[in-house]
């Protein structure tokens, strides 16, 4: 153990050494968090201090479980057994089962998974006859689940908390909630908030298995304390109280979890919980170059509620690349500087896998992995589904298909009922046996149906709205193009005041995806041009293996780390989020910045932000101002580019702050830097690589090496 120590940094070994009493590591970015965790606890255990088993040690994931484990056995040259070492909701089960009773439940109760919890809801909602179509049970469900984290059983509930839920389920939101825990309970079942309710509630009312525990635990060790939401930070200050041996190792600066519950208040108060603690800062960090750090400090310290601490370098080496700060036209610039960039990189001999395109928002992903796919990089979405992949925009692309081909019956299939159209299994098996009668398309079927009155009701009403929209939207087509009719049908057809009524976390990012969707039509000619589009780029190579770059949210990105990290679309609106700052206000403008800094400090050789003087909404091209964030990382250790780096930079508003972007309605596309030539070689999406033939203003006649002779708009193709 000794070389283990000596291998240490100062506050490193100090955060291992100290034993007695509470103590708050401040471990910032790339300074060791998990070394140093790993040998405090193997410190203990070879200090005598405690039994395996006398160790409670708290983390959020079971991937750090697993490495916390490994390591310690390494650490202690042998397999170690009887810790108590998981996840909270792990460690929890556990508990639980030890003392079902005292929870009303057997000890074999079962866990239920996301799909029984609705399902479970379901039923309860009808037995309270409460309208699922009024109340969606997602939406119901994610109410019980931030009370069920805030330890907040129904008996618990409080004028404020009913208040805050406002008219959930007609005012019955409260009374739902009762009705479920005691069907959960009948069924001698849980779901995964009541495994920390329930223990905590437990503590806190008996005595006597809580003095257990006390005897029990003589030293707690939690990870990333940073996320802990309320029920977590209870459980872990009742387990506490005895000892006060508890080591918490987080980052206040890292804290970007609260739209899932997680309270930044929890690591800011740990001296006021538990009085004389001693906070041992970890500062060096050996990840990243001095001038990403700078950065990453001069960013981070614009926020008022932390705890405070100042990266810099753990390494002899304190040069490094400043961090590159590129101002583009539009985002499709954005994509083609980064692609050029990987480009340029791999052929220096850098690797694809340490290069990584981090972003605020998941609908950004579209633009960089169409250029990807250009170029002939293999690249793979990290912690989601590429963009085509994901269910809104299949829906979308379901639709788009009826317009362009109205026999197309898997669309048909996919869209009948999405949104609810009152079009049943039944009403589903109707339609395809009068579809195989008469040899015909499932909407031919449908209107014969129809029209002979054998389709009627709700599912009949539901089938002949739909084809009178079909031929509504396509007539629009017809005469507006693509862009104008796909935005008539996700409105006309219900689908955006679904997910409006979604109160689901995910659901603002589905809408944003929506939006880029309808973006994207407007680089084509027409809708079926479009369609011929995503069919190539769904044949990208689906394999994740081998070496590819990385495009992951920044939300996802958090505990990895690359060589190169692209961070774009730091505008205002975009990256501070608007929608954050409007819920928000100043503590999300906080959280934004946080997000940021782990955006930053993701990098270990270079960091490169991007950011675009224009963004096309729909079909509207709008001003972008760039982000603040960019006002508050020092000059010197950038350096600045791109093709709209010599325009007029624009200060980001003070909080409270503006909308970021600004509309436009008078801009149009500008023309080209340049005209592209006669002669010259270009590639289309569509028709592959050709020879420009003849030029007439916006028109190129190109001879295509596969597709033959064309005429196509310039903005279309691109060099090759």
């Amino acid at each position: 153990m000794a070389e283990h120590l000596a291998a240490l940094n100062p506050e490193q070994r100090m955060a291992v050494e100290t034993l007695d009493g509470p103590v708050l590591v401040l471990a910032g970015a790339g300074t060791g968090k998990t070394r140093v965790l790993t040998t405090r606890f193997a410190h203990i255990l070879l200090s005598g201090r405690a039994t395996p088993h006398q160790v409670l040690a708290v983390t959020f994931t079971n991937r750090a479980a697993r490495e916390m484990r490994e390591r310690v056995a390494n650490l202690l040259g042998r397999p170690v057994e009887g810790l108590w070492l998981g996840t909270f909701h792990a460690l929890a089960a556990r508990m639980l089962r030890r003392h079902a009773a005292a929870a009303g439940l057997s000890p074999n109760f079962t866990i239920l998974d996301t799909d029984d919890q609705l399902r479970l809801l379901k039923q309860v909602m009808a037995a309270e006859r409460i309208d699922a179509k009024r109340w969606p049970p997602p939406l119901l469900m994610s109410q019980i689940q931030r009370w069920k984290d805030r330890a907040l059983s129904p008996a618990r509930l409080g004028a404020a908390d009913l208040a805050q839920a406002g008219d959930l389920a007609g005012g019955r939101i409260a009374s739902l909630y009762g009705a479920y825990q005691a069907r959960l309970k009948a069924l001698n079942a849980t779901d995964f908030g009541d495994l920390l309710l329930f223990v905590t509630d437990i503590l806190r009312d008996q005595p006597d298995i809580l003095a257990e525990y006390h005897r029990r635990f003589r030293y707690i060790l939690v990870d990333e304390y940073q996320d802990t939401n309320l029920v977590q930070y209870l459980w872990l200050r009742l387990l506490a109280q005895a000892s006060k041996n508890i080591c918490c190792v987080g980052d206040d600066d890292q804290s970007i979890y609260s739209w899932r519950g997680a309270e930044i208040e929890n690591i800011l108060r740990f001296e006021q919980d538990f009085p004389g603690a001693a906070v041992i800062r970890l500062e060096r960090n050996y990840r990243s170059t001095a001038p990403i750090l700078a950065c990453a400090a001069a960013l981070i310290a614009h926020n008022q509620g932390r705890l405070g601490k100042t990266l810099r370098p753990g390494g002899k080496e304190a040069g490094g690349e400043k961090v590159r700060i590129l101002s583009l036209w539009d985002q499709e610039e954005e994509a083609r500087a980064v692609g050029q960039a990987i480009e340029d990189l791999r052929a220096e001999g850098e690797k694809l896998t340490e290069m990584a395109v981090l972003m605020r928002a998941g609908f950004q992903t579209r633009a960089f992995e169409e250029r990807l796919i250009t170029l002939g990089i293999p690249y793979r979405v990290v912690g989601g589904l590429r963009f085509y992949e994901r269910a809104e925009i299949r829906d979308a692309i379901a639709y788009a298909r009826l317009l362009v081909q109205p026999g197309d019956d898997l669309a048909f299939e996919r869209v009948v009922n999405t949104p609810r159209r009152g079009v049943g299994t039944a009403a589903l098996q109707t339609l395809h046996v009068r579809a195989r009668a008469d040899d015909t398309a499932l909407t031919t079927a449908a209107g014969a149906l129809i029209a002979s009155g054998a389709l009627r009701g709700r599912a009949g009403e539901g089938v002949r709205r739909l084809l009178d929209d079909l031929g509504r939207w396509r007539a629009r087509l017809e005469a507006e193009g693509p862009v104008v009719a796909m935005q008539f049908v996700l409105d006309e057809s219900g689908y955006t005041d679904m997910l409006k009524a979604d109160k689901s976390p995910e659901a603002p990012g589905r809408l944003d995806n929506l939006k880029e969707f309808v973006r994207a039509l407007a680089d084509f000619e027409s809708l079926q041009g479009f369609l011929d589009h995503v069919a190539l780029v769904m044949e990208n190579d689906e394999n994740a293996a081998g070496d590819r770059v990385n495009l992951m949210t920044l939300h996802a990105a958090k505990g990895l780390e690359f060589d190169t990290v692209f961070l774009p679309g730091w505008e205002e609106g975009l990256f501070p989020n608007q929608r954050a700052l409007d819920e928000g206000g100043v503590k999300s403008l906080e959280e934004e910045r946080r997000l940021a800094y782990v955006g930053l400090t993701r990098a270990k050789k270079r960091a490169i932000i991007l950011h675009a003087a224009h963004r096309r909404i729909y079909a509207n091209w709008q001003d972008s101002i760039p982000s603040r964030f960019l006002d508050e990382i020092p000059e010197e250790q950038i350096t600045r580019g791109g093709t709209a780096a010599s325009s007029r930079r624009v200060r980001a508003p003070a909080f409270p702050p503006r909308r970021g972007l600004i509309e436009a309605s008078a801009i149009t596309r500008p023309a080209p830097m340049s005209a592209i030539a006669i002669g010259a070689r270009v590639f289309h999406a569509k028709f592959g690589y050709g020879t420009v033939t003849a030029a007439d203003d916006d028109r190129l006649d190109i001879a295509f090496d596969k597709a033959g002779k064309k005429r196509v708009l310039d903005r279309f193709v691109e060099p090759a």
